[in-house]
């Protein structure tokens, strides 16, 4: 008996990731458009991270990349961190960028616990390299 698999391959997905993977590793400047404790303007959730996005970028979802900010325990504007991950979403062209302040670092299921209030509604991955 034989079988054949089939994997689909989204190919938006993968431009998400081979853009956002530059950043891994390096300084970036992410300015904070929802910070901590602040209500989604759409879905009824508060964000218990900072997040936003890393100006001047175009990710392939035409807006700019988002990023979570993680290791700040209060709201903030703007933040200059590492990038120490990417969330990347399988099925769609959205991938964040998880960032930290300097010397600072999570584990993969850390970040899954601290941005599950939202990403436990799509499929990803975390990647580190």
């Amino acid at each position: 008996m034989t079988f054949a698999v089939r994997f689909i391959i989204h190919e938006s997905a993968l431009l998400a990731m081979d853009y956002s993977k530059k950043y891994l590793g390096k300084a970036v400047t992410v300015k904070i458009d929802r910070p901590l404790g602040s209500k989604h303007p759409e879905w009824n959730f508060i964000y218990p991270v900072n997040y936003g996005f890393v100006p001047n970028t175009k990710a392939p979802d035409g807006e700019e990349l988002d990023a979570y900010v993680l290791g700040v325990s209060e709201p903030i504007k703007e933040l200059t961190g590492i990038c120490i991950a990417i969330i990347h979403r399988t099925k769609d062209d959205d991938d964040k960028l998880v960032v930290a302040p300097e010397n600072k670092n999570y584990s993969d299921e850390q970040i899954r616990e601290l941005t599950k209030f939202q990403e436990s509604l799509f499929e990803s991955e975390i990647i580190r390299e």
